[in-house]
Formats: structure tokens, C-alpha cells, sequence
């Protein structure tokens, strides 16, 4: 993605950072809000989708409890997560509910992410707000993923969930201009860097760590941030989060910031990841209608072209997709586990229900994940 091509980006994901959202790390800071609201609904009213991921939880918790030093005991940090989202939650929700837009809720962790099954119910979940309108505010589930909270950080998360409903942009917003060559804090001579690939390796020599004492990240994460949305095929901006209407010049495709594209288009980047980076865990046997579908017009796989169902696969797997050659022509992660695709072979969608007692999914895959080889 150019920067000419941020103007046709439909799907954001914006990380907002713990220096933008707090008064020097002593408590969020509401006032901030609503500029930054104001900018995403516009972009909302434009026919925009928006996931925004947010620090700034552990402040609020410290702020509210009075403490003026981040504890150091990990039981300590989930508690003031814990209080501190309470506040953070409520703030969003209502300063978006004054623009006519409701939020929700998101609370996610890694191991969320790594269970095929959990991920394809997170991405339901969020396609499904997105669909309706609603802005999803999503945070670490720092008060139980321990590992999350000691080496955790937002911008992997903002990333993950790049990849998770395949953004078309994440925006990084931090207190910086973006990122330079040399360090600034050090070098009066270090320029900005306009835009990079992800796989240039001067961008590892040229970020820095956090030095605000209250967040997590600095560029070095959002460096290896912006090569893990790349994997879907997701661009990155680092881009500064103070003033200057950030969101609506980016939306106008200003240069803004650091633009660090992906290597691969989206397709081809979800393709490699499925098809290469996953282990097949079944076989469903398709007839010549479904393989017709599948291949000519793009469609989803239904049970009713499934022949037979081979494997111990559960949901959210990958599973291949074989013609009655015998050909691999599709692989994709199966929304029923192996039993119950058994069960709903050759059957139409309708029949689902009183087959199985309920009705998950319409699809054994669905076009998004699935990819022809």
C-alpha cells in the first residue's frame, strides 16, 4: 500500500499508546477523547470500520488507588489492570455514545489468538460488530494471561488483530513524528523516516525503546508490530497521536508519520499462511458441484458438496479440500469439528439444526478462510 492507497483503506485498526492517554501516567485522560472521536466518526460516517486497541488500563488502576509508581508485583499490575478498566471502558463508551455510536468490549490474549477454535470465534465476534456498526475497544486480558503481562504489549496485540479481521491499515499513534533513522533524542541530525518495507533492515537499527516509563512498547515493538500485520497483508503507520487532527489528515492520505508496507498483497499473505504455516488435520471429499463452486465462483464450501469426511479434525482446524481425483484443491479452517461434519455431509445448510440441535455456521468454511492451491 502507497500512501495514495490509504485513501481506499476501509478497515482500520488504531492503537492509541499510554503516553497519549494519560496526564504523565497519573490516570487516563478523558479530555483527549474527543478530538480523536470526533475524526473516527467521520471516518465511521464514511463507510469506515473501525477496532480500536487501548492502553492506558494499569494507569487508571494506579490513579485510582493512588499509587504514583507502576508495582512491580505481577499480581499487583492485574489488579490495577483490572480497576483501571472499569474506567477505560466507561470513558470510550461515553464519549463515542454522544456521536450516536455505540463500543464494545473486547478482551483478548494470546492464547485466544494460537487456538484455531477460540480465533475463529474472536474473529466472528468482531466481523460481527463491525457489521453492525459498533466500534470494538479491545484490551489485553492482562487479569488472567500472566505472560501477557510480562511480555505483552499492545502494539503485538493491535497487530494480531490486524491480522485477525484482515485490516487494511493499523495505526500506531504514539507521542512521536514516527520513526527516524537515528535516534532523536540523541542525534539532532536524525530525519524522519517517510516509508519503508517491513523486511528493510535499517528499520531494526533505527527504533528505539520506550522511555515514558508507563507503557510497554516503544519502536521496537511497533517495528516487529508492523511485520506481523504484514502477514496478512495489513500496512503499518506510526504515526503522531497529539494534535494536528492526525486521523483525519491520514484519512485524507496526508503524509503522516512512518508508512511500513507489506511485502505481499492481502491474499497472497493469508494464502502463505494457511496453506504453508498451518498442519492439515483432515480431508473432506468434495463432488464435482462444490469443486465448481469453489474454484469458478469463489464461494464457501457447503455441506451439501461434501462426499465424505476423513480425519479427527475439531473446529477451526485446517482441513483440505480433495476433488474426487483425489486433488487438493483448497485448503481452509472447518467451522464443525469431524463428527458433526459427518453428520451434516451432503445435507443442506437448513437442515443443520435439527441434525445437530443448532446452527453455528452455514458454511463448513467460509470463503475468508479458505484458500484455492
Amino acid at each position: 500500500m502507497s500512501r495514495d492507497g490509504i485513501l481506499g483503506a476501509k478497515r482500520w485498526v488504531v492503537k492509541i499508546g499510554s503516553a497519549l492517554l494519560t496526564r504523565n501516567g497519573q490516570g487516563f485522560d478523558r479530555s483527549v477523547l474527543a478530538p480523536w472521536a470526533d475524526q473516527l466518526t467521520e471516518f465511521l460516517g464514511r463507510g469506515g470500520e473501525l477496532v480500536l486497541v487501548s492502553s492506558g488500563a494499569v494507569a487508571e488502576g494506579m490513579n485510582r488507588m493512588g499509587w504514583t509508581r507502576r508495582p512491580k508485583s505481577l499480581h499487583e499490575l492485574q489488579a490495577a489492570a483490572a480497576i483501571g478498566q472499569m474506567g477505560l471502558i466507561q470513558a470510550y463508551e461515553t464519549c463515542f455514545q454522544t456521536r450516536g455510536i455505540h463500543t464494545a468490549q473486547i478482551l483478548l490474549t494470546r492464547e485466544d489468538l494460537a487456538d484455531r477454535a477460540r480465533y475463529l470465534n474472536a474473529r466472528s465476534t468482531l466481523l460481527s460488530l463491525l457489521r453492525f456498526r459498533v466500534v470494538p475497544v479491545v484490551n489485553e486480558n492482562d487479569t488472567v494471561a500472566t505472560d501477557e503481562l510480562r511480555f505483552g504489549d499492545n502494539d503485538t496485540l493491535a497487530a494480531l488483530v490486524a491480522n485477525l479481521i484482515e485490516a487494511d491499515l493499523l495505526i500506531l499513534l504514539t507521542d512521536q513524528a514516527g520513526l527516524f533513522d537515528r535516534d532523536p533524542r540523541f542525534d539532532p541530525d536524525a530525519g524522519l523516516i517517510p516509508e519503508a518495507r517491513v523486511d528493510d533492515s535499517r528499520l531494526d537499527s533505527a527504533a528505539g525503546g520506550s522511555v515514558s516509563g508507563f507503557g510497554r512498547g516503544g519502536m521496537v515493538t511497533k517495528v516487529r508490530a508492523a511485520r506481523l500485520a504484514a502477514r496478512s497483508g495489513t500496512a503499518t503507520l506510526i504515526a503522531p497521536g497529539k494534535g494536528n487532527e492526525v486521523l483525519r489528515r491520514i484519512g485524507a492520505g496526508e503524509p503522516v508519520g512512518t508508512l511500513l508496507t507489506p511485502v505481499q498483497g492481502p491474499q497472497a499473505a493469508r494464502k502463505r499462511w494457511l496453506a504453508g504455516q498451518l498442519q492439515v488435520r483432515g480431508r473432506l471429499i468434495l463432488d464435482a458441484g462444490a469443486v465448481r463452486a469453489l474454484k469458478g465462483q469463489g464461494k464457501s464450501l457447503l455441506a451439501v458438496g461434501v462426499k465424505d469426511v476423513q480425519g479427527a479434525f475439531q473446529r477451526g482446524e485446517v482441513v483440505a479440500c480433495i476433488d474426487e481425483q483425489g486433488q487438493e484443491i483448497a485448503r481452509g479452517l472447518v467451522n464443525y469439528d469431524a463428527a458433526e461434519a459427518a453428520r451434516v455431509k451432503g445435507r443442506p445448510s437448513a437442515g443443520f439444526e435439527a441434525i445437530l440441535g443448532y446452527l453455528d455456521d452455514e458454511e463448513l468454511i467460509h470463503r475468508d478462510n479458505l484458500v484455492l492451491l
